[in-house]
């Protein structure tokens, strides 16, 4: 019996040290931790936190921390990302319409000269009518975009013939490719295509592609309207010199342009406003680069006869 508690108080013993030392590993590596997040926290660093003494679950606890350092860090980057943009943004939206507006005064200071002929008057006059309706419409993009992305631009879906609506679309802009001296191919289907979408937002995405593709094509306009495989599919394509790969998963972000410059008084909407307004109707759009020609691509559900 005596060398039994002997024994019993020898494994107690030795169970109390391994504890004893356990616990102090346990400190040990409890105050790494936190000597590495006070270092962390201080300095900009890619640093993980580490291991000192592995012990029990303390490995798996180190882990788990790291996977929410490394979440936190990319929280971090997409919000400074989102932040640059949005500077970048405010300034070239100022640009967009300090511009006109400049232009618009120094020509009405010169109209008002004394020794202005009549003729250069009327021209100057000219000129200032079509800066204002380029600020108008700079002002009416901002206006729509900010709409949609509250919430206030209820869509009202309705059966809507795409064929007559974009041929209407297109007559709108018959002044404009003449100006440039350019015809467009147009192709338009043989019969009625129907789809289901609010005729205003399918006009505003009609404008607004055609629109880009004039300021920013170099010719080779291709205006198209097909069905295909279930989907009423709209492209509208053009020659370009400035869109490469790399912008394509860009061109549908609001304020993107590839016109670092903004000599063409773009706000870089109108592909957003396109992309909101096609997906919120169950379409889908998408941008793609062949060579030297620029395309987007817009498909929306066919109905059918019935519906």
């Amino acid at each position: 019996m005596e060398m039994f508690f002997i024994c019993l108080v020898i494994v107690l013993a030795a169970a109390a040290v391994i504890m004893l030392l356990r616990l102090i590993f346990y400190r040990k590596q409890v105050s790494h931790i936190i000597k590495e997040l006070l270092f962390l926290n201080a300095e900009e660093s890619n640093l993980l936190l580490t291991s000192a003494y592995p012990i029990g679950k303390t490995k798996e606890l180190i882990d788990v921390m790291n996977e929410a350092i490394e979440e936190f860090r990319q929280t971090q980057r997409r919000l400074e990302k989102a932040n640059r943009s949005y500077r970048e943004s405010i300034t070239g939206i100022s640009h967009d319409i300090r511009t006109p507006l400049t232009s618009v005064k120094g020509y009405l200071q010169m109209q008002q000269s004394a020794d202005v002929p009549e003729e250069k008057r009327q021209e100057y006059l000219r000129i200032v009518e079509r800066r204002l309706e380029e600020l108008g419409e700079i002002l009416n993009q901002l206006f729509e975009y900010a709409r949609i992305e509250s919430g206030e631009f209820t869509l009202s879906l309705e059966r809507v013939n795409a064929g007559n609506l974009f041929a209407e679309i297109i007559s709108m802009f018959y002044e404009d490719f003449s100006g440039k001296g350019l015809e467009p191919q147009v192709f338009l289907p043989g019969e009625a295509v129907f789809i289901w979408a609010d005729s205003h937002a399918f006009s505003r995405i009609l404008e607004n592609l055609i629109k880009n593709a004039l300021v920013h094509g170099k010719g080779n306009y291709r205006l198209s309207l097909s069905p295909q495989g279930g989907y009423a599919v709209i492209t509208i394509a053009n020659g370009t010199d400035q869109i490469e790969e790399k912008d394509l998963e860009q061109v549908f972000e609001r304020f993107y342009t590839t016109d670092q410059s903004r000599c063409r008084r773009t706000t870089g909407l109108g592909l957003a406003i396109a992309k909101e307004f096609t997906e919120r109707m169950g379409g889908s759009i998408r941008a793609s680069l062949q060579q030297e020609d620029f395309a987007v691509e817009v498909r929306f559900p066919l109905l059918a006869e019935g519906e």
